[in-house]
């Protein structure tokens, strides 16, 4: 993924924050770098929003789904917790 992608040395992405903003903007997603270690990308926030919507399963897809958690839905007998009626004065 790195290697499509630009890199951007933490200090020229400080020192360029705002040319840096334009060209993922026009050219798409950019590598931040910290000392040569691969640190941040920045994204247009267009595909941000893509990204997130589509790691997010649909209420659909989790009922559908294999694993599916229903067992969590009651509770197992005699831990259940009783209401406690108040009285109305």
């Amino acid at each position: 993924m790195s290697e499509a992608m630009p890199a951007w040395p933490v200090q020229d992405a400080k020192a360029r924050f705002s040319e840096l903003l334009d060209v993922c903007v026009a050219e798409g997603p950019q590598l931040v770098t910290k000392r040569g270690q691969e640190t941040a990308v920045l994204v247009p926030i267009d595909e941000w929003r893509r990204l997130r919507r589509d790691a997010r399963p649909s209420l659909k897809q989790l009922l559908l789904s294999d694993q599916a958690r229903f067992d969590d839905l009651v509770p197992e007998r005699g831990q259940a917790r009783s209401r406690t009626v108040e009285a109305i004065d």
